[in-house]
């Protein structure tokens, strides 16, 4: 049985196992503690996230313990669990190797252009395995699968047939519509609620390809830490950032806030691009528009144009390719410095733009047959 059915199954079994020797949870008990400020545990918490994926929970139950949670703020054993049965329940993607995601949580508000999908494209230029998980925009103008339908990449590809595009291309996109259909039994306390819930920052976290990396970007600065603390009790590695500009990205307009998930430890420190010789820039710089703009401007990157734009993909694509490289050693810039020419050569020889028209060709064929 390959990896992550095997990992998706020890899940499973953590959570009955862990509820056999627990007090079974009822939603009256779970509300209580949580009215009264207490925490739940990592398998109390995967049992509400059952209980809502299999279509059991009413909408009032879960809008209720969506506020509840939010009220008392997701501890990290809360969060954890909830990613737990999430990924649980989700459409798994075999693939069998060593792979990054590199995704951002939304919600800074500042409709930037789609740094992390080119990032992306980047890092699979240099060799790196990716997973993207992504959606459509749900704050801002363009998310990842709008500018990637834009640039021809195709998403309706058969699940079946994913680990095809990742073997001929090195990159494959996890489109969390299709892989994630139990949200649909939150659909409507979320619209109705229409507030930030625990749900805002799952989809970092719930990759159902279970990369063995990650690099995420999270506006949210009490919620930054806490993502790195589900990324360590899930035995994952990887980074955790927040621009001080608010952006969920490495910024170029000021320093960031970074947390490095490293052998089951965080460590938290800043980190500022000027460091690596970057010149400031301005959000205004940044900003992007629709799915066609922010595809054009994704073309205009790959091909080698120059800029703050430029400037932003390079210091996120570096990012993942820490995030990935277990084994390389030295300080948090030091490492930066070298991935950031390793991704700047990716750019500059074509690599990356190869990668998207490959990706593009690829998908449609598949499609098409």
């Amino acid at each position: 049985m390959n990896w992550v059915c095997d990992c998706l199954l020890d899940r499973l079994s953590f959570v009955s196992t862990s509820l056999e020797n627990e007090k079974f949870p009822t939603w009256p008990d779970l509300l209580a503690t949580l009215i009264g400020g207490g925490d739940l545990s990592r398998v109390q918490a995967a049992w509400a996230m059952n209980e809502i994926m299999s279509g059991e929970a009413s909408d009032v139950q879960i809008a209720g313990f969506l506020v509840a949670l939010r009220s008392k703020g997701e501890t990290v054993a809360e969060l954890t669990g909830l990613v737990d049965s999430m990924v649980a329940n989700a459409k798994p993607l075999s693939i069998q190797a060593q792979t990054l995601d590199i995704v951002g949580t939304g919600g800074d508000r500042q409709n930037t252009v789609n740094i992390s999908t080119m990032a992306t494209l980047v890092c699979a230029g240099a060799g790196i395995n990716i997973v993207k998980h992504g959606n459509r925009a749900s704050s801002s103008s363009s998310g990842s699968a709008d500018v990637l339908e834009a640039l021809g990449v195709r998403l309706d590809v058969p699940i079946e047939r994913l680990v095809e595009v990742y073997n001929k291309v090195g990159i494959a996109f996890c489109f969390a519509n299709v892989f994630h259909p139990s949200m649909r039994h939150v659909a409507v306390a979320r619209r109705q609620l229409r507030v930030p819930t625990a749900f805002n920052f799952m989809g970092p976290l719930t990759n159902p390809a279970l990369p063995s990396s990650s690099a995420i970007g999270c506006s949210d600065l009490v919620m930054a830490p806490i993502m790195a603390g589900v990324l360590a009790s899930r035995d994952s590695r990887g980074l955790v950032f927040r621009g001080d500009d608010g952006l969920d990205e490495l910024t170029t307009t000021s320093a960031n806030r970074v947390w490095e998930v490293r052998d089951g430890r965080v460590n938290e420190f800043t980190f500022d691009a000027q460091d690596l010789g970057i010149s400031r820039a301005t959000i205004e710089q940044l900003r992007g528009a629709d799915a066609l703009h922010n595809a054009e401007v994704v073309r205009q990157i790959v091909s080698g144009a120059e800029g703050p734009v430029r400037d932003a993909v390079l210091l996120n694509a570096a990012a993942g390719m820490v995030a990935y490289d277990e084994s390389s050693e030295g300080s948090f810039d030091e490492r930066m410095k070298i991935a950031f020419q390793k991704a700047a050569n990716s750019i500059d020889s074509g690599a990356a733009k190869t990668v998207l028209e490959n990706w593009a060709k690829t998908t449609q064929q598949i499609v098409g047959e």
